[in-house]
């Protein structure tokens, strides 16, 4: 972990959390498609998503979360690019990945055969990488790219229903171990024009998370996982700073004994602001399994 200084003033909240312009130009994605102006003309504007992606096992179920993620696929207009933050890929400073043909990465142990057999031969967007480093850098948020970053299961799993032809080019960006909600939202708001040119921004997490606390393929239910997520829930729709100090619920560490996955939420937070419940669940007891829709 590095000792340099956060790009983002910790535990400092955002003056207008209902306004996105950025004092600089925003930040767009037009300069990395030629053909841009024309159809992006009457583009319709995406949502950013905060998925819950569970267990690897994720990948090749059939359930009321991934028929939920194959129903936004099939909703949606189909994005021109993908931008993704993931709970698995953490670093000591923001990263971009700018691999043009990341392979699929099976980071985790212990499972069926079938699961590390899948592939998901989804491209990467390297021109759309290298602006947004550009632009970010111009911000004064210091980033770099990264050309050898594989697929993590934070990013295949849930986009295997969401996109199951893998034909949508991805970017993702690594969660810096010094951020916390408030730099993860500051990063999604400097994004959010970016839903404007048909992209798609996404944070896959976990709205709750504690390996501790799982029990595999349990009909049982955390009651004080399920109080917890509706308490954010209720934050985000009305309060935005206390969502933000999602800390001061007096039994988080039980929820989540560490930050990354539930972080990715407030990245999409920033970007869209007005929440939507797209699928709320629970799976191996306390795993929460909600999706969010933010416009």
């Amino acid at each position: 972990m590095t000792n340099s200084k956060p790009a983002y003033p910790s535990r400092r909240y955002p003056d207008n959390y209902h306004n996105h312009t950025a004092a600089t130009i925003p930040i767009t994605g037009v300069v990395a498609w030629e053909d841009a102006p024309a159809s992006l003309a009457n583009a319709a504007r995406l949502p950013s998503l905060f998925i819950s992606h569970g267990a690897p096992t994720l990948a090749i179920e059939q359930s009321a979360t991934t028929s939920a993620l194959a129903r936004i696929g099939y909703n949606l207009p189909k994005p021109r690019a993908i931008i993704i933050m993931s709970a698995h890929w953490q670093s000591a400073k923001l990263e971009i990945s700018s691999n043009p043909q990341p392979k699929t990465w099976h980071d985790f142990s212990g499972f069926d055969p079938e699961l590390y057999e899948l592939q998901y031969p989804a491209v990467g967007h390297a021109l759309l990488a290298e602006s947004l480093a550009q632009q970010l850098t111009a911000h004064g948020i210091a980033c770099s790219l990264n050309p050898m970053r594989v697929w993590d299961h934070g990013v295949w799993a849930p986009l295997r229903h969401l996109y199951p032809q893998a034909d949508v080019p991805i970017v993702q960006i690594s969660l810096p171990q010094h951020y916390d909600s408030v730099a993860c939202y500051q990063l999604g708001a400097q994004l959010a024009k970016l839903r404007e040119q048909q992209i798609l921004i996404i944070g896959s997490g976990n709205i709750t998370h504690n390996m501790q606390a799982m029990r595999w393929q349990a009909d049982s239910i955390d009651e004080r996982a399920k109080d917890f997520k509706l308490w954010l829930l209720q934050q985000l729709k009305t309060d935005i700073p206390s969502a933000l100090d999602w800390q001061q619920y007096p039994d988080h560490k039980n929820i989540h004994p560490s930050a990354e996955h539930l972080l990715p939420l407030f990245f999409a937070l920033g970007a869209g602001q007005r929440v939507s419940v797209v699928h709320q669940s629970m799976a191996h007891h306390s795993l929460g399994m909600d999706i969010y829709r933010f416009d």
